[in-house]
């Protein structure tokens, strides 16, 4: 059995090594082998770039090399898909070569994007990318006041990413000695200031005490990049001396190109996790249309099911598990605290007051994260 992995984030990598685990003697025999193809031979920690934007990390603390990452079993090539040819059940790589597969395993991922917001690329910063976090932090550094805005463009990856932001240009501000002289805004696209309700109504509160000024029905129209000013598909606007965003994200151009999914988001059976229409094709991560938060726990949770539905298959040739939408996010605040949601389809989260606690076990899970990804965790 030829089991297949396309994309080597937090979702392949968990999933594979899952698998190699369950199927270890498997794999020994020779009865089944396993493959991961990346676009690169690099993993990183995508939630560390949050604090290499505000000086706490730097990237060499966020990478590793993939190959560390994975069982000895899983075979792994830096060679990019970039044609899928699912009635053959084979793959083609830049390179030309064609991988065949009993089982495929897609895990390409999301990327931010700016091309639908005019202006957004020349006039923002943000911690989405890595030179955008090094460029954020730099001029993090050399802000001496003004209009701080914080714009958020949809969809977009790790939802929980806009509060916490906010919550930390609020402590950078107080700890440099200038926040009486830093007017923060605040804007969301719907009509709350989280598309979650319980944190909308938890986070309220905190930003009234930061004097935070927030604007919900805020959807990017295009930015006067001169005049430093965003304008809103509502026809309102917002000043800014700093802009920083959580820029509109799109699945990977290959999953378009490939008519797989429109935007690059693949249809997924919410619960087994396959892909519509296919019978050995499993999607996963951020690189899915389901209804849920794209953020490293959700693909991590998705793993461990796709991990034990692979193997129960070859066995049994019947799945075991289902998924049921859980998502566990840490949320960082102000003052060394923070909080955390868990929540899956049916349940909603419920926040607790921050804590010194919850800081320090988000800061140990930073370091964890590579045991994490070995599916260790």
């Amino acid at each position: 059995m030829k089991i297949l992995f396309v994309g080597g984030g937090m979702g392949g990598t968990i999933a594979a090594n899952n698998v190699a685990r369950r199927l270890s003697k498997e794999i020994r025999s020779g009865k089944v082998e396993i493959t991961m193809l990346s676009a690169t031979d690099q993993h990183w920690y995508q939630p560390g770039l949050l604090y290499v934007a505000f000086g706490k990390m730097a990237l060499t603390d966020i990478c590793r090399d993939q190959s560390s990452l994975l069982e000895p079993g899983i075979k792994f090539f830096v060679d990019p898909v970039e044609e899928f040819e699912l009635k053959q059940n084979q793959v083609r790589t830049k390179a030309g070569v064609v991988h065949s597969y009993d089982m495929l395993v897609i895990a390409t991922g999301c990327e931010a994007v700016y091309d639908e917001v005019p202006g957004l690329k020349e006039s923002s910063e943000t911690p989405y990318t890595r030179d955008g976090a090094v460029a954020m932090f730099k001029k993090l550094r050399d802000f001496e006041g003004g209009k701080v805005a914080v714009v958020v463009g949809v969809p977009h990856k790790c939802p929980i990413a806009p509060i916490e932001i906010t919550f930390m240009l609020h402590e950078f501000f107080e700890k440099r000695g200038i926040r009486d002289k830093v007017q923060l805004q605040y804007t969301y696209p719907i009509a709350r200031i989280h598309n979650i309700e319980n944190i909308a109504k938890w986070a309220i509160p905190e930003f009234e005490r930061m004097e935070v000024d927030y604007e919900t029905f805020f959807n990017m129209k295009e930015v006067d990049v001169d005049n430093k000013i965003v304008h809103s598909e509502e026809g309102t606007e917002k000043e800014f001396d700093l802009l920083v965003t959580v820029p509109p994200h799109r699945g990977l151009q290959v999953i378009e190109d490939n008519n797989l999914g429109e935007a690059g988001w693949i249809p997924t059976d919410r619960y087994s996790l396959m892909m519509n229409d296919q019978d050995n094709v499993f999607a996963l991560g951020d690189t899915t249309n389901l209804p849920i938060s794209k953020t490293g726990s959700t693909a991590h949770f998705e793993s461990e099911v796709i991990g034990e539905n692979i193997a129960s298959l070859y066995r049994t040739g019947t799945a075991t598990r289902e998924y049921d939408g859980k998502v566990y996010c840490f949320i960082e605040a102000d003052r060394g605290r923070a909080t955390n949601a868990c929540f899956n389809y049916i349940d909603p989260p419920e926040i607790k007051a921050p804590t010194k606690s919850m800081h320090m076990l988000k800061m140990s899970y930073n370091q964890w994260y590579w045991s994490s990804a070995r599916g260790l965790l």
